[in-house]
């Protein structure tokens, strides 16, 4: 279950240079809302939106920003926060599959987004559950690499918590749980002194598909362009890459 954060680790080094980043603020800021209008303003007792605020706060959005989107997620500015989750499913270059999570106010908008976006990247759309029977939803924590932490370190403090598994990746360890036990998780981390980039639930693919490096680049391309759309929070693929692949890709 690799090609999802193989995916993640090179989307997050593309987003220290990324031009586009008030986009990405604008999701942040939308995860934000969320959270605090179904779990309430006070983060001692919502854990998503602890997550929510951590990963903002990692992107380097504005504090200002952040408390604004808690008040207006939780009710307190009287502003209406009405935001509605929706899965699109579909086919990359060479048979990759995608999962697209949309956040939107505007249903169609965010279809009409998505189906351009396929088009003119060379993908297709698909009927529903033709891809999403392969995608589970996971709790999935990223815990960065250091002298002090080893993968049996991690191992220790999330055995009983109810991980899964843990993953080392190139710079990082990837702890898989199920969503019900993701708090725990994360939880046990930091019981342990542990620090942790993102704890969030995912979608991840059971059957992987290992793509060379014109596949990853069509697939990444056709990727950033649905992520163009302000309405796309999530797009989870089954695309696998080598160490080799993930090397040449990195050297461009």
């Amino acid at each position: 279950m690799s090609g999802h954060s193989k995916w993640a680790t090179t989307k997050h080094k593309k987003a220290v240079i990324d031009q586009r980043r008030a986009k990405s603020f604008a999701k942040l800021i939308k995860n934000i809302e969320v959270a605090a209008k179904i779990g309430g303003a006070d983060l001692s007792g919502n854990p998503t939106l602890v997550d929510a605020v951590q990963k903002a706060k990692k992107t380097s959005v504005p504090n200002d920003n952040i408390d604004r989107a808690i008040k207006r997620g939780a009710g307190l500015t009287g502003e209406s926060i009405d935001y509605t989750t929706i899965m699109y499913e579909g086919y990359g270059p060479n048979g990759v599959a995608l999962l697209i999570e949309c956040l939107t106010d505007n249903k169609n908008r965010a279809a009409a987004d998505v189906r351009t976006a396929m088009t003119r990247n060379g993908g297709t759309m698909a009927d529903p559950g033709s891809v999403a029977y392969n995608f589970h939803r996971k709790g999935v924590i990223v815990v960065p690499q250091s002298d002090g932490v080893s993968e049996d370190d991690v191992l220790l403090a999330v055995l009983d918590a109810g991980a899964e598994e843990v993953t080392p990746r190139e710079e990082s360890f990837e702890v898989l749980t199920d969503p019900s036990s993701l708090v725990a998780t994360r939880t046990a981390l930091q019981d342990a002194g542990i620090d942790y980039d993102s704890a969030d639930v995912e979608f991840v693919a059971s059957i992987q598909v290992e793509g060379d490096a014109e596949t990853a680049r069509k697939v990444f391309r056709l990727i950033d362009a649905l992520e163009d759309s302000d309405d796309v929070q999530n797009v989870y693929t089954n695309l696998d890459l080598s160490a080799e692949v993930q090397a040449e890709l990195e050297a461009e």
